[in-house]
C-alpha cells in the first residue's frame, strides 16, 4: 500500500499530493483539480478533517460568513479585485470577457449544456455527463445563454 509522502492522480484527472499511509490521505495533503481549483485539508484515514478550498481564480471559499455574489454583494471576485467597470459596461460573468457560448447551449459552470441532446460537455468540449430531469431544469431556469435569436435596440417611444 502507499506509504509516505506521494502523488497520486485519480481517473477524473484530480490530482492528490500529500501524505500517505497505508493506502489513503493521511497528514497533510491537497487535492488539485483539473479546474484550476484545489483542496488543501488534513487528512485522517482518507477524510479531511480540516481544510480550504481555493478556486482558480484566487478567490478562497468559506463556509461561514460567504458573501461572494449573494443578494447584498453581487460582485464577481475579478470586480471585487480590480474595481467595477463605468455604468453601462456589464461584466456578464468572473471571467472578462466570457466564455463564448455555443449556438443554442447554456454555460452551467463546469461546462457547456446541449438542452437538446441534454449533454454537458466541459469548456474543451470533452464529454462531461447527461443532465437528469432536475438539472436540466434547473440549468435552462437559472444559467446563462447563446443568444438564438437576433436582438434590436428599441428606443423608447
Amino acid at each position: 500500500r502507499m506509504e509516505g509522502q506521494g502523488c497520486y492522480t485519480l481517473p477524473t484527472g484530480t490530482e492528490y499530493r500529500g501524505a500517505l499511509k497505508d493506502g489513503m490521505f493521511d497528514g497533510e495533503g491537497e487535492l488539485l483539480f483539473p479546474s484550476g481549483g484545489r483542496y488543501r485539508a488534513v487528512w485522517h484515514r482518507g477524510v479531511p478533517t480540516q481544510g480550504k478550498y481555493t478556486f482558480a481564480d484566487g478567490l478562497e471559499y468559506k463556509d461561514k460568513k460567504w458573501h461572494y455574489c449573494d443578494g447584498y454583494d453581487r460582485r464577481f471576485y475579478t470586480e471585487i479585485c480590480s474595481g467595477l467597470k463605468p455604468a453601462g459596461i456589464s461584466q456578464l460573468t468572473n471571467l472578462d470577457p466570457p466564455r463564448k457560448i455555443p449556438e443554442g447551449c447554456y454555460d452551467c459552470g463546469d461546462g457547456f449544456y446541449n438542452p437538446e441532446t441534454r449533454v454537458i460537455v466541459d469548456y474543451e468540449l470533452r464529454f462531461l455527463r447527461n443532465a437528469d430531469d432536475d438539472e436540466h431544469e434547473w440549468i435552462i431556469r437559472t444559467c446563462r445563454k447563446a443568444w438564438d435569436e437576433t436582438t434590436d435596440h428599441r428606443p423608447k417611444p
